[in-house]
């Protein structure tokens, strides 16, 4: 496996409703080898939703990856100068992440962890959860398929009925994702056609 031995970045945001999709997905870097950095935004860390508690979530996070997250922007800056990760996934990356990193907003750890990704030179991993892509964020989508070195998980319509305007990655795919990344390859198709996902 293309990932084996190397240092992943895993960072999550605030779609609070995909969190159940991602673990797998963590697990599946896990047993193939990867080590893997966990980062999540404050968002993250600090809200209590109905899809669960922040400091839960983070600790549950931490116990899958062996490592204390990183959630402050001083923590992750570090990870630019020691050029640390190989690859960094932003899975599930929100409407509000992607809008701030098309406009080069650094706020979070996560956004902070993207910023020096990029300015690395090493590649980026996007996996989207945004009820607007289609909709105010699609200005931002498009600025970020142009972006070297930034890659999509593939992506499709998760409830066209319901939310026309909402774009999900397929979860699923981040592996492999990741490994053509490593390549310097977008994994195609970028436009799936998803699996109709309920209204949470």
């Amino acid at each position: 496996m293309l990932v084996r031995g190397k240092n992943i970045g895993f960072a999550l945001t605030g779609s609070h409703c995909t969190y159940e999709e991602i673990w797998p997905q963590v697990e599946k870097l896990r047993e193939a080898g990867a080590e893997i950095y966990p980062i999540a935004s404050q968002t993250v860390a600090e809200t209590t939703t109905r899809f669960g508690v922040g400091s839960e979530i983070i600790a549950h996070f931490s116990a899958l990856t062996k490592r204390p997250v990183i959630t402050t922007i001083v923590e992750a800056e570090p990870l630019g100068p020691a050029k640390l990760l190989d690859c960094l996934v932003i899975a599930p990356c929100t409407g509000s992440s992607l809008a701030k990193l098309a406009n080069a907003i650094t706020d979070t750890a996560v956004l902070m962890a993207a910023k020096t990704q990029l300015r690395n030179g090493r590649p980026l991993v996007l996996a989207i959860s945004t009820n607007d892509a289609l909709g105010l964020n699609a200005k931002n989508l498009g600025i970020l398929l142009n972006i070297p070195n930034l890659y999509f998980v593939p992506f499709g319509q998760d409830n066209p009925e319901a939310k026309a305007r909402s774009l999900v990655a397929d979860m699923d795919l981040i592996l492999p994702t990741i490994e053509h990344a490593l390549e310097n390859k977008q994994m195609q198709p970028v436009l799936i056609e998803r699996q109709v996902r309920a209204v949470r």
